[in-house]
């Protein structure tokens, strides 16, 4: 036995390394196989290059195998399969989900090599392995690139068509005061049909229906506040952890920058030549890569404080409306007016919900006043249950 291999016994040795042939011939296979999956031909043609690397990686160790004296595990009659969970997730969830799962195999990968080229002691496979962990790390961020380009191009031009219908930010506080009027009107109008089937007086229907809009209106335009200034730091955090990574390890951010760009159709050469431009702006390179790896951009930001005074000004003005009745008229009819205006108006809310989710107006609006009716009678069922005069 040769002084290479002096800490190990030859035997303990070969089967380390019949285990990493193993794992790159599956390797391999799972990437022919997700390719004969996968319809674009950008992404088929990468996932083909990352199995011809593993093939390549395999027959390293089937050569070390045969240099240590054994048999040449590639002669037998052993076929390797593609990994069952990848393939099984590609074809209940999706191609992209599959790829996560193998980015997580292939930085598996990377610390079991890292932690074999400490553990060996043989020089020659040290350097073997220290090369394979630096592909299979550059494998790694290859599949993280192409599961952050999951949208097609369709999908991508009409998120563009509907910043431009809105002006921008226009469509998100359309959205937020559509959300906080229903929010305030279903919780009211719940609130109201309770406490009109449990007492006939009108103080208690008004302040209890009071009551429940400042709550709501205070409640929802405190949660939107946090969400989105939470939302702000996350941005912040993720991009100081990208700022980081840029000044660590530049070389790679650059890559994964490049292959994102060849993923969206630029060749190598046009995708090398982008970010070395970009490249000579720093804070822009920044930027563009979160955005690309991410999805994160500063201008999509919300503003906290407009949410929060949107949440709680929509939010009081649908809650209003089931108690106003309330203020002009008593019993029955009270409550009558109240259904009919309450109904009404969540119809109307409902079918407003179209301009920006493109649903058909009454289907929405259909949906909005079923969603009140249930509440209305469940709220009552309970009201009636605990009636106190």
């Amino acid at each position: 036995m040769s002084s290479e291999t002096s800490g190990k016994s030859r035997e303990q040795l070969l089967v380390t390394l019949g285990h990493n042939w193993r794992a790159e011939k599956e390797g391999a296979a799972t990437y022919r196989e997700l390719a004969n999956m996968e319809p674009d031909s950008r992404r088929k043609g990468l996932l083909l290059k990352l199995a011809e690397a593993e093939e390549r990686h395999a027959r390293k160790w089937s050569e070390r195998i045969v240099q240590l004296g054994s048999q040449d595990p590639s002669t037998g009659d052993v076929e390797i399969s593609p990994s069952r969970a990848v393939i099984l997730t590609a074809r209940v969830a999706d191609l992209d989900t599959a790829l996560r799962k193998t980015e997580t195999t292939e930085e598996q990968h990377v610390r079991e090599y890292q932690a074999q080229a400490r553990d060996l002691d043989d020089e020659g496979i040290a350097r073997i392995l220290e090369e394979l962990a630096q592909d299979e790390a550059s494998h790694a961020r290859t599949l993280h690139a192409m599961g952050g380009t999951t949208r097609e191009p369709q999908s991508r031009l009409d998120t563009i068509l509907h910043r431009e219908r809105w002006h921008g930010k226009g469509g998100s506080w359309i959205g937020d005061a559509i959300y906080g009027v229903n929010d305030g009107l279903t919780a009211v109008f719940g609130i109201v049909a309770g406490v009109a089937a449990a007492s006939s007086s009108n103080d208690f229907i008004v302040v209890a229906g009071l009551a429940g809009v400042l709550s709501s209106a205070l409640s929802m335009g405190a949660s939107a506040y946090l969400a989105n200034k939470a939302e702000r730091e996350v941005f912040e955090a993720e991009l100081a952890k990208e700022r980081e990574e840029m000044e660590q390890n530049p070389e790679e951010e650059r890559e994964e920058l490049e292959l994102f760009y060849q993923l969206k159709g630029f060749t190598e050469e046009e995708a090398r030549a982008m970010v070395e431009r970009m490249a000579q702006q720093p804070e822009q390179f920044l930027r563009t890569l979160a955005r690309e790896e991410l999805g994160l951009a500063e201008e999509r930001l919300p503003n906290p404080n407009l949410a929060a005074a949107v949440g709680t000004i929509s939010t009081a003005l649908g809650g209003i409306v089931p108690v106003l009745p309330f203020f002009f008229l008593t019993g029955q009819a009270g409550i009558l007016v109240s259904l009919v205006v309450s109904v009404a108006a969540h119809f109307a809310v409902g079918a407003s919900k179209s301009l920006v989710t493109l649903r058909s107006w009454w289907k929405s609006g259909l949906e909005m006043t079923a969603v009140a009716l249930i509440v209305a009678i469940v709220a009552h069922s309970v009201g009636s249950a605990l009636h106190i005069g």
